[in-house]
């Protein structure tokens, strides 16, 4: 993904994909709930995601279309994640994760799957 998107404008896609095609008067008013946004502050990013190609806008009442899947999303933050803390480390990331807490037999059982899968 050639697009990189900020956290405040990931609210914005947030809204897009749990809730499909908006308004911009929907998510505007989906985030000044959430977050405590003002419409010009919601307004602004989501021309800035319009700009970057990740939302297209179409008439009537500025309906907003996310083009980026949060799949595509999630990867490429991911990636960055273990590039930029892990030194590109998957297994240190995943020992990071598994060390900040107790796990229960059904979350072992779930990651046991999940290595298996990849071998």
């Amino acid at each position: 993904m050639d697009i990189k998107l900020f956290d405040s404008e990931l609210k914005v896609m947030g809204v897009l994909w749990s809730e499909g095609d908006s308004t911009a008067k929907h998510i505007s008013d989906v985030l000044k709930e959430e977050i405590g946004w003002n419409m010009n502050t919601t307004y602004t990013l989501i021309k800035r995601c319009i700009k970057k190609g990740a939302i297209e806008r179409s008439e009537p009442n500025f309906m907003c279309h996310a083009l980026i899947p949060k799949e595509e999303v999630q990867e490429a933050e991911t990636n960055e994640l273990i590039d930029k803390i892990y030194d590109g480390s998957v297994d240190k990331l995943f020992a990071a994760l598994l060390g900040r807490k107790k796990l229960s037999a059904e979350q072992i059982h779930k990651l046991r799957q999940i290595v298996e899968d990849l071998e």
